[in-house]
């Protein structure tokens, strides 16, 4: 197992390191053969590897692999932790990748920036393959902030937009905001277990759950409460969650695949990841759950209703992702960690396949992304046509389908828990339904279906994609119908996460549903009449009243209801806060202290006043070299005189 574990991380490093820094010498062909040839080793040995741990069963792997650094007693140390919880992400992020890598030799096939490109994406997938097969916080800590640079690198890939050098400054600073909080949360588990060691932090948490630690105005704080809230700062900034999501969907600024790549496997999914792994922690605090559980439970309904207003294809999906991310969340604020996983799981599929055909739209309209500007693709694009509509259907929670099964469960646990947040949080997840299918099949009728408002060079260029980018999708497609079917059975019995995963009693909404869950079929069947299918239903209905039948209509509602469209439009502000207050905040700081510490008293006294005071010293001394032979005697005799006076005086002694 170590062995498998050393390639599936160095596969794709190496793959990135040679398209990197050889990608010249081995030209376009040789730097994607060697990115997704790292990748592919990755994808097949993170497979046999979860066939291994999660199929067939195999105990757990838990061992160092590298000894950073040792201080006395205390070992920092590079290692992998294999169960259950790492062997389906491994899986999922590998293979989600696979599929982008080779997506991209079509959509980037004229990019000057071909190789460079196939570096970064095979160097994220390095770095997220780090973070979920980490058995302690300091390779966590790596994993975390690598995907971090490296999106900032992809998200800013074309550095000569100043827009896209914008989206990629946002989403550094704001992950730096939530990454704080991350690291502050890592000090404590330092100073209060002694390690960094997952097992070891575990294992002694229940002992640790009575200290406290004063925070401010002499009230004591639950060591693990404060420990899980600043983690869970951290999980905000990478898995866009409310106020620190404003990043996510500026990051559509990057190249189509990564945006696929960055919103359906890995980035965004991290801090999901993460406050599962640590569900040992959560469990001893019901504060630091409900916390999660209200944010999750904010942005899965307000980001829903974002989506409704945007025009551009992929900021619409973006939005989506943002509230599928809300939808894990409070699946973790329910102590659903089994679920919240399956869902991200089967959202890496299909939000990956949406992705990819946004991009396939996007080529065939020779990068068109506004969707008011398209219409009645299906007839020209008719597999980007059919993948789309198995990847919305999914999205929105279709019975039988992928989402169906995962979206599901997170209501329903929703619904169990018993923890105060959960009665509000049920009715946003509930009907967040409605919102998910009617911004879906928005996108799907005004892209692929009605009157064509195609602007004239992008009429030239229609075509469908090549198959490098159309087998991609199909091969996501398969999976966005049939993981949840397939999961569901092992997932809602517990057994899926077994040992990976840790619930209390009292928190253990997933009982409930275990017991009322019969089979994937009977679930099916009981979906057709339940509450989700028919609010998800309605959403489709709505969208094609109001996108086909009725395409006047959303205009004349956002007229009535102007102020609500206004704040929609505007984003509830947030972006304007971060300009003015964060952003413009910083940047009068700056200039503060660059007028009175860096030019006033580093240029002004330090630098530019020492240059100034020798200068007024030399301005003085070459008076008194004149050059003139009677002002130096008659300096000299004064000087005489000077000394005769001193010491005939008394005032000094030979």
């Amino acid at each position: 197992m170590g062995a498998y574990c050393s390639a599936i991380v160095l596969a794709p490093l190496i793959g990135a390191l040679i398209a990197g820094l050889f990608g010249r010498q081995i030209g376009r062909a040789g730097a994607h053969t060697a990115a997704i040839g790292g990748v592919a080793v990755s994808t097949a040995l993170s497979l046999i590897v979860f066939k291994q741990i999660v199929i067939d069963g195999a105990p757990a792997y838990n061992a160092a692999w590298y000894e950073w650094a040792q201080a006395g007693s205390l070992q920092f140390s590079l290692g992998f932790l294999i169960d259950r919880l790492s062997a389906t992400m491994m899986a999922v992020v590998s293979f989600v990748s696979l599929m982008v890598h080779i997506y991209t030799i079509g959509y980037m096939a004229d990019d000057p920036g071909y190789q460079r490109f196939f570096s970064y994406i095979a160097l994220f997938t390095f770095s997220m393959l780090m973070l979920v097969m980490s058995n302690n916080f300091l390779q966590l800590f790596f994993g975390w902030e690598a995907v971090g640079l490296v999106s900032y690198l992809l998200i800013g890939f074309w550095f000569k937009k100043p827009t896209a050098i914008y989206a990629s400054l946002k989403a550094f600073l704001a992950n730096r905001v939530g990454d704080f909080g991350f690291l502050l949360g890592i000090a404590l588990i330092l100073a209060y277990f002694g390690t960094l060691d997952y097992h070891e932090v575990f294992a002694n948490a229940r002992h640790v759950a009575g200290a406290t630690i004063t925070v401010w105005h002499g009230r004591p704080w639950p060591v693990v409460t404060l420990i899980c809230l600043l983690l869970f700062v951290g999980a905000m900034g990478k898995s866009a969650q409310m106020p620190l999501h404003v990043w996510l969907p500026d990051s559509m600024e990057g190249p189509t695949p990564i945006s696929a790549l960055i919103h359906a496997a890995t980035m965004v999914t991290a801090g999901i990841f993460m406050v599962a792994r640590m569900s040992p922690l959560y469990e001893l605090s019901d504060t630091a759950l409900n916390v999660v559980m209200t944010i999750g439970a904010l942005t899965a309904f307000l980001m829903g209703l974002l989506g409704l207003v945007q025009n551009d294809i992929k900021r619409v999906i973006a939005y989506s992702t943002l509230s599928q991310l809300g939808y894990m969340t409070v699946a973790l604020g329910a102590s659903a960690y089994g679920v919240a996983i399956f869902h991200l799981v089967t959202h890496a599929f299909f939000k990956a396949l949406l992705f990819l055909a946004a991009g396939s739209v996007i080529i065939g309209l020779h990068h068109e992304q506004d969707m008011r500007h398209m219409g009645g693709l299906y007839k020209y694009m008719p597999v980007t046509w059919i993948t789309s509509l198995i990847g919305a259907l999914a999205l929105m929670g279709f019975p039988g389908l992928a989402g169906f099964y995962s979206k599901d469960a997170i209501i329903e646990a929703v619904h169990a828990s018993a923890l105060p947040a959960a009665h509000w949080a049920y009715l946003a997840v509930l009907f967040g339904v409605f919102f998910t299918a009617l911004y879906s099949f928005r996108l799907f009728f005004m892209v692929f279906h009605g009157r064509e408002r195609l602007e004239p060079h992008a009429r030239e260029h229609l075509h469908e994609s090549p198959a490098v980018v159309t087998v991609p999708l199909l091969l996501l497609a398969l999976p966005s119908v049939v993981a949840g079917y397939v999961m569901a059975p092992a997932v809602f019995s517990g057994d899926f996460f077994a040992g990976a995963i840790v619930v209390n009693e009292s928190h253990d909404a997933m009982h409930r549903i275990a017991e009322e869950f019969h089979g994937s079929g009977a679930m099916l069947l009981h979906g057709l009449t339940a509450a989700p299918t028919w609010l998800a239903l309605a959403g489709v209905a709505v969208a094609w009243v109001f996108y086909l039948r009725r395409p006047e209509w959303p205009a004349l509602l956002a007229r009535r209801l102007s102020l609500l469209y206004w704040a929609l439009l505007n984003k509830y502000g947030f972006d304007g806060f971060n300009e003015i207050v964060f952003a413009g905040g910083a940047r009068a700081s700056g200039q503060l202290l660059w007028r009175a510490g860096d030019r006033g008293v580093i240029d002004g006294l330090a630098v530019n006043g020492s240059a100034r005071a020798v200068g007024w010293l030399a301005r003085q001394v070459r008076r008194v070299q004149s050059g003139y032979l009677y002002h130096y005697a008659f300096v000299m005799i004064l000087g005489m005189l000077l000394l005769l006076v001193y010491f005939t005086h008394g005032l000094g002694r030979w």
